[in-house]
This record gives structure tokens, C-alpha cells and sequence, in this order.
């Protein structure tokens, strides 16, 4: 017996999608317009108190950014630190979610309930506490490890390794539980028998349940380097706004300074246009090296 797909009126399923069509354009595509355009003009504090008139500059911005050595310093920390940030979290997020089917319902929701409080927490509230925990003079972790008034927010590497660890904290539960649901869809059978040929945990994670998860690794790997690319919160919250003399600056941070600290718009508007082609450039070449491979996403 055949079935037929009936299409909406007019014979289009787009009208389905209008709705939230409209909704994106309004909550995405003007503000991307708004960006764009205030980067190609001088637009100051001047121009924003009507004390001088807004004048198109053109790519003027963009060569002004390009040729400050700063801003090439600040991307290549943003792409390593956020390079750093995607493989923790999905190492960590990838493990635990294995270990869930592991092990039995009591310890398996107590660990859900902890991951999904930590991905529940304001960032904000978690980086605030994550400071406190490494405080010099009053947080515990000093204290446990005799490091006495250690400050891991001094050192450029300790600050930047201790903001990773905070946003691993916060984002692995993403992760663990979108792959434990994918985990959960593959047949006990498929697993059970590569269990019975010998092979290894590590052979069937790499194996058997990643070529079946690559659609599902593929969602996860694409937000996490879109959210880590542009943290802003963490940063500023526990490096007190770029640490010192700027040495732990990330381009959402930077962009911040720029804008709003110097009253330099343009500047700033300049920075998160970049900031949206990188995106844009990573998510696209991601998604056709996998379409070469043959997946279906």
C-alpha cells in the first residue's frame, strides 16, 4: 500500500515555516543589518550625542582593525582557547555519556542532576563562584593544595586554564546528554555483539557508536565552537575584564573595550562582523567536508 505526502496549502510545506521565518528575520537578520552598517561608518560617542554627523568611512574600520597588531593577537588566543574549550568539552561530555549507560539508575540520575544543575547555572553565578573557589586568601582550593596565596588569575596560561575549566563545567552537560540519548537509539544488539567479538571500549566508541553518532557529534561540535568562540561572561567575569594589561582578552571581550569602553561603535561593530564570518566559515567548511564523506545531516 503506497502512501502519498500531502503538501500544505498552495502545494508548499514554506508556509508552514513562515511563522518562524518572520520571527528570525526580526530577531536575527535586522541586527546582523544593524552591525554591518554601523561598521562601514565613523560612529562614535560624537556621532551618538548628535554632536557631529555620522560619515560613511566604507572599509576603512576593517583596515584600521587589521592593522593593529592587538587584534591579530586577540583572534589567534580566541581560536586557541576556544579550540581548547570544544575538544575538553566534548572529551568530557563524550566520556560521561558512555559511563551513563554504564552504570546502574541510582548513580546515573545523580550524576544527571548534578551535569544538568552545573548547565542550569547563570553563567555569571558560576564564574563568580569559580573565582571564589580559587581565591588566593579565601577559597578552598588554595587551602587543599597548600598552594598558599597562589593567584591563578595573575598568569596568563593559569587564567586561561582556569576560565576552561569553568566553561567545560558548564557546557559538558550539553553534550552528555544529547550523546547518551543517541547512545540510548543504537540497538543493545549491535553493541552486544562487538562486546562478544573482544573488542575493546575504546574500539566500539570508535568503531561502532561514533560513525553512528556523527550526525548527533556533528550538532554538538558545531554549538560548542559557536558558543566557546564568542564567550564573553566567563571571561570578563573571572579575568576582570581581559586580565592584566590585557593578556587574557578574547574578541567578544575585545569587541566590549572597543565599543563601549572607548565609544568606539564602528570599531566594535567591525570585530563581531568578523567574529560572524569566522562562524560562518568554520560551520560551513565542517558541513561540506562531512557531505564529501557521505553523511546525511
Amino acid at each position: 500500500m503506497s502512501a502519498t505526502v500531502r503538501r500544505g496549502p498552495g502545494g508548499t510545506p514554506w508556509l508552514y515555516l513562515a511563522p518562524a521565518l518572520v520571527v528570525l528575520g526580526g530577531l536575527l537578520v535586522y541586527p546582523i543589518y544593524q552591525l554591518g552598517l554601523i561598521s562601514f561608518l565613523e560612529y562614535t560617542q560624537a556621532q551618538v550625542s548628535g554632536g557631529e554627523p555620522t560619515t560613511f568611512q566604507g572599509f576603512g574600520n576593517y583596515t584600521t582593525l587589521f592593522g593593529d597588531p592587538q587584534f591579530w593577537q586577540v583572534l589567534l588566543a580566541t581560536v586557541v582557547f576556544a579550540a581548547a574549550c570544544v575538544i575538553a568539552t566534548l572529551s568530557v561530555g563524550c566520556t560521561l555519556a558512555v559511563l551513563l549507560t554504564r552504570v546502574r539508575a541510582l548513580p546515573r540520575l545523580a550524576l544527571m542532576m548534578a551535569a544538568l544543575g552545573a548547565w542550569a547555572t547563570p553563567a555569571i553565578t558560576g564564574s563568580t563562584v569559580w573565582v571564589f573557589l580559587f581565591d588566593p586568601d579565601f577559597g578552598p582550593v588554595n587551602k587543599v593544595l597548600g598552594l598558599g596565596d597562589h593567584s591563578w588569575t595573575y598568569g596568563r596560561y593559569s587564567a586561561f586554564a582556569l576560565v576552561l575549566l569553568e566553561v567545560v563545567w558548564c557546557s559538558f552537560p550539553f553534550v552528555m546528554v544529547t550523546v547518551y540519548a543517541g547512545i540510548r537509539a543504537i540497538p543493545a544488539e549491535v553493541l552486544e555483539a562487538a562486546s562478544l567479538d573482544g573488542a575493546s571500549q575504546w574500539r566500539i566508541w570508535r568503531s561502532v557508536m561514533a560513525p553512528v553518532l556523527r550526525p548527533i557529534l556533528v550538532v554538538v561540535t558545531i554549538q560548542s565552537i559557536i558558543w566557546d568562540f564568542k564567550i564573553f561572561t566567563q571571561i570578563y567575569v573571572m579575568t576582570n575584564g581581559g586580565g592584566i594589561a590585557g593578556q587574557n582578552l578574547v574578541l567578544n571581550v575585545y569587541a566590549y573595550q572597543k565599543a563601549f569602553a572607548s565609544s568606539q561603535y564602528s570599531l566594535g561593530s567591525a570585530i563581531g562582523v568578523v567574529m560572524l564570518v569566522i562562524l560562518l566559515a568554520v560551520t560551513l567548511v565542517y558541513l561540506r567536508l562531512l557531505r564529501r564523506q557521505g553523511e546525511e545531516l
